[in-house]
């Protein structure tokens, strides 16, 4: 049996073009390493989004919304056809900023990502936001 899967460098290497593609509000740029039938699915999805035509405006949506979130690649562990991505994000809401750990399967071929699974606790991301559109709604 073949191993296809990325080495700990190459994840490193991937997240390190990656990662900064989800900061700036750049969606088009974020997209460009999802392959055209990419599926992508998150916690805060109902069901997995499949192709660009699908993941763009939940794209557009979610970094209009967070601009400044800065993720990093905490490490990686080599899986069939891409990479475990272990990932810390640090999410301005208002005043305050959250810091979250996650983790989520990359899988690739051709170096575009065709799935894409993301898993984090969101409860601290939550209240904050909520917390912040109260205190604004309120001002």
């Amino acid at each position: 049996m073949q191993f296809s899967g990325f080495s700990e460098e190459q994840a490193r290497d991937f997240a390190a073009k990656w990662h900064p593609a989800w900061t700036g509000n750049q969606p088009e740029l974020l997209l460009s390493f999802y392959s055209e039938d990419a599926i992508y699915m998150d916690g805060g999805l109902i069901k997995p989004l499949k192709g660009h035509e699908e993941i763009r405006p939940h794209f557009e949506k979610l970094l209009s919304q967070n601009p400044n979130w800065v993720w990093r690649q905490r490490y990686a562990i080599p899986m069939q056809d891409g990479f475990v991505n272990h990932w810390h994000v640090s999410a301005p809401v208002g005043d305050k900023t959250v810091e979250i750990d996650g983790v989520c399967l990359v899988h690739l071929r051709d170096g575009k990502i065709y799935r894409n699974e993301v898993y984090f606790d969101r409860h601290e991301l939550i209240s904050e936001i909520l917390s912040y559109q109260s205190s604004v709604t309120l001002s």
